[in-house]
């Protein structure tokens, strides 16, 4: 039986463990060289878009890279307790014959629901140099709420 020293060993015990549940249940990472199609044909299931996410008092933040993605071309939709970002990375260049294929192309799509009520008319997405940043303010309710001390 193995004893863990530190919180960073519980950590990459659990990461560990959870990657082999998505393999056994064939849960798709961001594993570039098998998103970058087999034998010349494009996977037609949708990547699942990596990204982080965090919260603080008032706020979710999302980030997510999309290198070479036009804008435009991507969706953002929140319907229920579901937000959705849904895309195309660019097709691959039919004319060029590729000693390596790492780099996804085709599309993408990633789900998150949120446990708490969120302001949906308050969502922000804002996309500069490839990089895609979402604030998803909670709800008013949910918020922290400071209570001041009175004093008599």
């Amino acid at each position: 039986m193995r004893v863990h020293n530190t919180y960073g060993d519980v950590i990459r015990d659990f990461v560990s463990m959870a990657d082999a549940l998505n393999r056994m249940s064939d849960a798709r990472g961001y594993d570039y060289a098998a998103a970058g199609g087999h034998d010349g044909e494009q996977l037609e299931r949708a990547l699942r878009l990596p990204l982080d996410a965090w919260a603080d008092g008032d706020d979710f933040f999302i980030k997510a890279y999309l290198p070479g993605v036009d804008p435009d071309d991507v969706e953002i939709t929140f319907e229920g307790e579901e937000l959705t970002i849904r895309g195309h990375f660019p097709s691959l260049d039919p004319d060029t014959d590729y000693i390596k294929r790492e780099l996804f192309h085709g599309p993408f799509e990633r789900r998150l629901t949120f446990n708490v009520p969120v302001d949906v008319e308050g969502i922000k997405a804002v996309f500069e140099n490839g990089l895609l940043m979402l604030t998803v303010p909670k709800a008013e309710a949910v918020r922290p709420k400071q209570i001041k001390i009175q004093t008599k």
